[in-house]
């Protein structure tokens, strides 16, 4: 009996140990990945046309040939997160072959969606130094851990650091290629009835564009900070307009926030919304609220739910935000004066939510 005790102890403390080297070295495999965009080796693999030898890989790659060894060893790792299929060239040889996986298509530089930016922004030092001071954060008074980092705000440094501005722009671009696309592709009963439409905090206007090409009929505009739209050109049914959203918005029948919310406070979220309300048509007239953000758990899987639980953290860490459940959402709504809202897990992650007045 003592001797099966003490190999159950044994075993439970061994599973510990695994269980903590895993995380401890989690960001191994977003590590590996920046590495392999960097690198090119998926727009290599993609451009060679059919499934490529680890050899033929080798001879394309930019890289120092002492260093080819350890190709394989870096190919191994991204294979087993599913970011490339490995096999052999025939079942007798040692030769093995790679080809892409629908995730690492996604990071193809042509690919109009293509996620590379956004990965490569989010793993850029300036946005992971902040994660090695969350433990002093805790302790003192600063709004976020970037903030004690830098001394300053996210939105200030990007402000004054163009190469931070540029790469986070372009990072939600990216993402907003691919939202849109599937907005107006999968939800065009969402811009139903409308006839004018304000992206608020929309940047350079990448979602706000595919709209107005998807929709002829709705003038949108884009609704952002000064000098954030100050020398972007329009359309016929597409404008730029600086301003502060705190302050006041453009009135039209529907307002949209993507990815804005989450970025903020309660406290500030309820302030935003008001100004929301207060700028759009009444419900009978069709205004509404239409929000793109994470509503925590609307998908079940653990993965899902781990990479929102990511989400949560990360903006916590870079912003004084936070991702929200169903119940929290809801009681941002009410505090800001709307009446009903529906959510529509239609965005992956994400969720698209209509709020009314």
């Amino acid at each position: 009996m003592a001797l099966v005790n003490v190999e159950a102890r044994a075993s439970e403390l061994l599973e510990a140990q695994a269980h903590i080297w895993n995380q401890t070295f989690n960001f191994i495999n977003s590590a590996s990945l920046k590495c392999a965009i960097q690198l090119g080796i998926p727009d290599i693999i993609h451009n060679h046309g059919q499934p490529m030898t680890l050899s033929k890989l080798l001879a394309a790659l930019p890289i120092n040939p002492t260093k080819a060894s350890c190709i394989y060893r870096l190919m191994r790792i991204l294979v087993h997160s599913d970011f490339f299929v490995q096999q052999k060239v025939h079942e007798n040889e040692q030769e093995v072959e790679y080809s892409l996986t629908p995730a690492s298509r996604l990071l193809l530089k042509d690919n109009p969606l293509s996620a590379s930016p956004f990965l490569l922004a989010m793993l850029d030092p300036i946005l992971v130094t902040p994660w090695h001071f969350v433990s002093t954060w805790f302790q003192n008074d600063d709004p976020t851990p970037f903030h004690t980092a830098t001394g300053k705000t996210l939105w200030d440094q990007a402000g004054h650091e163009p190469i931070l501005n540029d790469f986070f722009n372009e990072g939600m671009a990216s993402d907003a290629r691919l939202v849109a696309n599937v907005l107006t592709t999968e939800c065009k009963e969402v811009f139903e009835g409308l006839n004018t439409l304000v992206d608020v905090g929309g940047g350079t206007g990448t979602m706000a564009k595919v709209i107005a090409e998807a929709f002829p009929q709705l003038k949108c505009t884009v609704f952002d900070l000064p000098h954030v739209v100050s020398n972007l050109q329009g359309s016929n049914n597409l404008n730029f307009l600086g301003g502060d959203m705190f302050e006041a918005i453009p009135h039209a029948d529907a307002i949209l926030l993507k990815w804005i919310l989450h970025d903020w406070s309660d406290e500030d979220s309820v302030k935003l919304l008001k100004r929301c309300k207060e700028a759009i048509s009444s419900k009978d007239k069709g205004g509404k609220l239409i929000i793109i953000d994470m509503m925590i758990e609307n998908k079940k899987d653990d993965k899902s739910i781990e990479t929102q639980l990511f989400f949560d953290m990360l903006v916590m860490i870079l912003l004084p935000g936070r991702e929200r459940t169903e119940e929290e959402w809801k009681k941002l709504f009410l505090d800001a004066g709307f009446s009903d809202y529906k959510i529509t897990p239609i965005l992956g992650l994400r969720s698209l939510i209509e709020v009314y007045p």
